[in-house]
């Protein structure tokens, strides 16, 4: 048995890759994935659309998003709960960036024009964990379905 036990760990790692502590980026990004992969079906468009979102609010080229995007979706694997990344967002950013990141969250909710209840779910966690009132959440879903129709 030792020498099949040797066999077999010599195919895996030797630990875990090391994951950043993640910023508000990071968890935004766990967000926006967790958001995504609630109906557990991750799409090609649902995962262009999060790398547009980091693009456009961290400044990133198509290759650095990508990055991210990946790097926050092994977060999301690892991660803690929808609460600590909220809370991690409301604690680093300002109330502008809060908007801003639960309108991304809208924006990948509302990407294939259906609601579902697991999304609606983190949507709604991530909202109380960021201290956005309800208002703000359903402002933010006005202004992404404006966008879409506009």
């Amino acid at each position: 048995m030792p020498l099949l036990r040797k066999f077999f760990q010599a195919f895996r790692p030797a630990a875990p890759p090391e994951l950043p502590d993640p910023d508000a980026e990071l968890a935004l990004g766990a967000l926006l994935v967790r958001v995504a992969q609630a109906d557990r079906d991750y799409q090609v468009e649902e995962i262009s659309l999060i790398d547009r979102i980091l693009q456009r609010l961290y400044q990133h080229n198509a290759i650095e998003a990508a990055k991210v995007r990946a790097t926050c979706e092994k977060l999301h694997a690892a991660a803690p709960d929808t609460d600590t990344f909220g809370k991690l967002i409301r604690e680093t950013t300002g109330l502008e960036e809060r908007l801003a990141a639960i309108e991304a969250l809208w924006e990948v909710v509302l990407a294939d024009g259906e609601q579902k209840e697991g999304e609606l779910k983190i949507v709604e966690d991530a909202r109380k964990a960021m201290g956005l009132s309800y208002n703000d959440s359903q402002a933010a879903r006005e202004r992404v379905l404006q966008r879409r129709e506009g």
